[in-house]
């Protein structure tokens, strides 16, 4: 946990952060069966494009307020998603795959990043995405769609997925790192 020097107490938690996290995440679940065919292969998920924000935010929700501030941020965005849930009537089959794939992606990748803690930034997001990105996006997929699609596309937007994950958690940790960099 961090500490505040000054105090000996916790540090405050991430606030906008916390919220941020939460919001990109409820707005996967609300886009998350509207696609996009890529131009040569793969279905794009537009809750995907929302949902790959959440990796770096989770990241930075760590750097700043530490381990308790990310377990509070999953908790928020898991009852956020559930009231809305309820308000929207989102089929229980996508809010499902969704709790169990945050909740498993997340505390995996939150494991990875608090077992590298002494490493760089830049490495303990790259490795505790290298886990948490395939892992949520099979575990997501299979028990959103398998029986309801054909298991062509289920594969078509796994791989999506995965690239486009990656692709944006990518960029935001880059404009993350020149942030740092200017900063010092």
């Amino acid at each position: 946990m961090t500490h505040s020097p000054a105090l000996g107490r916790p540090a405050p938690l991430p606030l906008l952060l916390i919220s941020l996290y939460a919001l990109s995440i409820l707005l996967a679940n609300l886009t998350l069966n509207s696609f996009l065919p890529l131009p040569l292969y793969g279905l794009l998920s537009i809750g995907t494009i929302f949902f790959a924000a959440v990796f770096t935010l989770r990241d930075r929700i760590h750097r700043a307020g530490g381990l308790r501030a990310v377990y509070i941020a999953i908790a928020a965005a898991l009852l956020v998603n559930l009231l809305v849930t309820l308000v929207t009537g989102t089929p229980w089959r996508f809010i499902g795959a969704s709790f169990l794939a945050i909740l498993v992606g997340e505390l995996a990748d939150t494991a990875v990043y608090q077992r590298l803690i002494e490493r760089s930034w830049w490495t303990r997001v790259l490795a505790s995405n290298a886990v948490s990105v395939p892992l949520d996006s099979v575990l997501f997929n299979l028990l959103a769609f398998w029986g309801d699609m054909p298991n062509s596309q289920i594969a078509q937007i796994v791989y999506a997925d995965i690239l486009a994950k990656y692709l944006i958690a990518a960029l935001f940790a880059v404009r993350v790192m020149k942030r740092v960099r200017a900063a010092a």
